[in-house]
């Protein structure tokens, strides 16, 4: 259920490489650092944000678009992280621009325009950081013509 807590372990390896588990029937993925810091071996925490910000918004898009019996024809989400330095001159994700592509032409979707007005206030990740992070989206049709 949505509304109850998710847990994960993590466990360092060495240095800066952590095993993150999400549950006993998931891979476990490790996470580390690049060099200088650490080797390179996995995906960085600012990956693992970037995941699961434009994997929720992929998952309310195609939420919204359910709910109107529609379907995007598969989804691809790019994200982008945009770090820089806060007032206390530590490094911080400033903005997130994700991009989604739906399989299908805009054209062939209906109720395109209720399932797009809406589709961000379902996704709870996306919501819970953008107290601290601008997040930017934009969704393309199979044409490649921008429709938010």
């Amino acid at each position: 259920m949505m509304d109850s807590p998710a847990n994960i372990t993590l466990r360092q390896v060495a240095d800066y490489q952590f095993d993150v588990t999400f549950g006993e029937s998931w891979p476990v993925v490790r996470c580390d650092e690049p060099a200088p810091l650490g080797k390179s071996t996995g995906p960085t925490p600012q990956h693992l944000l970037l995941a699961a910000v434009a994997n929720c918004l992929s998952a309310s898009l195609n939420f919204a678009l359910t709910k109107f019996k529609q379907s995007a024809g598969g989804l691809v989400a790019t994200a982008r992280a945009h770090p820089g330095r806060n007032e206390a001159n530590r490094l911080r994700v400033q903005r997130i621009d994700v991009e989604i592509r739906l399989g299908r032409p805009a054209a062939e979707i209906e109720h395109l325009d209720r399932a797009l007005a809406q589709f961000e206030d379902f996704c709870t990740v996306t919501q819970s950081v953008r107290g601290s992070i601008d997040v930017q989206v934009a969704v393309f049709d199979a044409t490649g013509r921008q429709i938010k």
